[in-house]
């Protein structure tokens, strides 16, 4: 069964059909030990940084999920819920994150150029992720059944920024900017892009996450 954090922000419906479909039970708790004790775990989200680890810290929820963390079950954050696990965020302000990886969550920047008008903040659409490093072995992770042009959906206006190359898994250019799309670091994973809105390819993403 894969449970799925419920801190009252984030797509929860979505990412619970598309396990149904998948044949998987989730369980939508703010049980702390739940959510300490769970077999796969996810932190969805949506919206502002400041309001998700708001929410997360009025709920008493910080520490189950570093507990959780501490166990090397597998563990997954969409989204804003990919944000919340690096450091800190400086989107409306300065604000901290989970710390479970390093790094920072930053305003994307296209880079003025002739073609610059046609990249809108936010990066809404359909984009291609590619591997960090030619030959780079994505074997154990999330992105075991995923190939390099695989298209997923993104909607953001924040981008995260790993302090060591190690933890980036792929990446997705908006224009002349690079969006990181997937990260790692151990038993943690985060997607910038919405697996549960990226069809069959999306399916894919957390078919793998199942199997870690």
């Amino acid at each position: 069964m894969v449970t799925v954090v419920d801190y009252g922000i984030g797509n929860v419906f979505s990412v619970r059909n598309v396990f149904e479909k998948l044949g998987v039970r989730t369980e939508l708790t703010s049980d702390s030990n739940k959510i300490i004790n769970a077999d796969h775990l996810i932190l969805p989200g949506v919206g502002a940084f400041s309001v998700g680890m708001e929410n997360l810290t009025k709920a008493n929820l910080v520490e189950p999920v570093k507990e959780f963390v501490k166990k090397g079950n597998p563990f997954l954050g969409i989204c804003l819920g990919m944000q919340m696990l690096l450091d800190k965020s400086y989107e409306f302000g300065e604000f901290q994150g989970l710390g479970l990886i390093e790094g920072t969550v930053e305003r994307i920047q296209i880079p003025r150029s002739k073609d610059s008008s046609k990249y809108k903040i936010p990066h809404i659409g359909w984009s291609e992720i590619e591997a960090t490093s030619e030959g780079q072995n994505w074997t154990g992770t999330i992105l075991e059944q995923t190939q390099s042009t695989d298209s997923f959906y993104f909607v953001h206006s924040y981008s995260v920024r790993t302090k060591k190359p190690e933890n980036l898994l792929a990446t997705a250019m908006y224009g002349d900017f690079p969006i990181q799309a997937a990260i790692s670091n151990e038993n943690i994973f985060g997607v910038q892009f919405h697996p549960e809105k990226s069809g069959n390819f999306g399916f894919k993403v957390l078919n793998s996450f199942l199997n870690i």
